[in-house]
């Protein structure tokens, strides 16, 4: 029984959701890394999953949507997808490429020849095949390849998903997007409805047993609406989870807000939580002080988990304008008047500090 997983992130916010006509897997919005080796296969040990993966063929398909030396992160993550892959075990063979082509030696480029994804990372553009550069990344040559269609590919190395029921497909798509749109080098753009009836095509002709898709845009949510059938458990899943964390980051946003405005007042409070150190100057005095300031606000208003890891300036602002544990009690207690359950709880996931 074949199944697709589906990944969506976005700027500033990672939601994950999955569609499967084969298990049910609570949590898998949190599981990333078990559907990564399950899609490697098995490495010195049991798949964990009563289902068998380390069979068939790995295949991926890596999109990079845009093109011009200000989009640079949309084909240097397709180029270190492709460096990842490999080391991971797969062939050139089976790992299909579309990028515009125009980084690595542009004029722009203080290291021709060479693309990074980090700030003094290593070139992870040496060795990068060439399949579908240019012109040529374009929607229907990209649905071709998915489909396995050789004939209806417009230039390019020719290469295709040619993919067999026991296979396992991984397509990594970076660019910008909108609602129900992807954008692409060329015109014209790839449409939510469009791909979905690829998907479905894909899934009903029987030729991969997993399908993993990493979809990285602004409005990604947007395009899969409508991929799982109403009144799916895995869609009420996922939708509740989605309800879940986003219900998580509100309430952890406004609890930081008022416990700013309680002990610094409704104007000042915003200023003393925002505020930025001159550069060369520690973050914070007592780093003492900060770890117990953070576990005070997870003991009255839960787990600030790795989404709330960006208010530890507030939270270091607070210490530096002397602000005492009994006073960050204090105003935690009154900023969150219940006590958050289920995953986000603190005695859930354990405190931060």
């Amino acid at each position: 029984m074949n199944r697709i997983v589906v990944v969506l992130l976005f700027l500033g916010l990672y939601a994950y959701s999955s569609a499967s006509a084969g298990r049910d897997l609570p949590g898998d919005h949190l599981r990333l890394p078990s559907e990564a080796s399950r899609f490697f296969g098995r490495v010195g040990g049991a798949v964990d999953d009563k289902e068998d993966d380390s069979s068939g063929i790995r295949w991926a398909v890596l999109i990079a949507g845009s093109n011009g030396y200000w989009n640079y992160r949309h084909q240097a993550d397709i180029c270190h997808a492709y460096q990842l892959l490999r080391q991971g075990g797969l062939k050139d063979e089976n790992i299909v490429v579309f990028m515009y082509d125009d980084i690595a030696f542009n004029e722009e480029n203080p290291r021709p020849g060479v693309i990074i994804n980090k700030p003094d990372g290593h070139d992870v553009y040496n060795g990068v095949p060439k399949d579908y550069t240019g012109d040529d990344v374009t929607v229907d040559n990209f649905f071709a390849v998915l489909l396995g269609n050789r004939t209806a590919i417009t230039g390019g190395s020719g290469k295709v998903v040619d993919s067999g029921p026991n296979d396992h497909i991984f397509v990594y798509y970076s660019d910008h997007g909108g609602p129900g749109v992807l954008g692409m080098p060329t015109n014209p753009f790839l449409y939510a409805e469009d791909l979905i009836e690829v998907l479905k095509k894909k899934h009903a002709s029987g030729t991969y047993k997993s399908l993993v898709f990493y979809l990285e845009a602004c409005e990604s949510g947007s395009i899969f609406e409508g991929l799982l059938p109403e009144g799916s458990p895995r869609k009420v899943e996922a939708q509740k989870q989605f309800v879940e964390a986003m219900s998580h980051r509100m309430h952890v946003d406004e609890s930081v807000k008022l416990i700013g405005k309680l002990l610094f007042g409704i104007e000042k409070g915003p200023k003393v939580l925002n505020n930025v150190r001159p550069a060369g100057q520690t973050l914070v005095d007592d780093w003492g002080c900060l770890k117990t300031l953070v576990r005070t606000f997870e003991t009255h208003c839960g787990s600030l988990s790795q989404y709330g890891m960006k208010h530890m300036r507030a939270f270091a602002n607070i210490c530096n304008a002397g602000i005492l544990k009994e006073q960050m009690a204090d105003a935690s207690a009154q900023a969150c008047v219940s006590f958050p359950s289920g995953p986000w709880s603190s005695l859930h996931k354990g405190f931060s500090a």
